[in-house]
């Protein structure tokens, strides 16, 4: 019995250690990041959720202005750059579709940007 009982004493101590070193030592610090900082899986998920939000209002102007979020690159590139990530991993064909229409209506939006009609 007396096995059981240090066995368990040496797992609390460790369960307390380190509690005590991630809470009070080292504690984790979050930082407010911004899309530019993400990996490329996850800047092109971030794309994919842009166009997804814009197959859901339709507003192209709000859609490059998220996809300025995205730094250093200009909001066609960062399109561009998902959709060959994303064919590359293999995602869903409906998700290359909404990238697709993301980079069509992005495009039209850079040809008029005011949503003016020609005469």
């Amino acid at each position: 019995m007396s096995r059981w009982i240090g066995f368990l004493f040496v797992i609390l101590v460790g369960v307390a250690l380190g509690l005590l070193y991630g809470w009070v030592v080292d504690p984790v610090e979050f930082i407010d990041t911004t899309p530019d900082s993400l990996r490329e899986d996850y800047r092109a998920d971030y794309v994919l959720m842009v166009a997804e939000i814009y197959q859901a209002d339709r507003d192209s102007a709000a859609a490059v202005t998220r996809l300025t979020f995205l730094a250093n690159e200009e909001p066609l590139a960062a399109i561009q750059n998902a959709a060959r990530f994303a064919t590359e991993v293999s995602y869903a064909t409906s998700d290359l579709a909404k990238i697709d229409a993301l980079f069509d209506a992005v495009m039209a939006w850079y040809d008029n940007p005011l949503g003016d009609t020609a005469p």
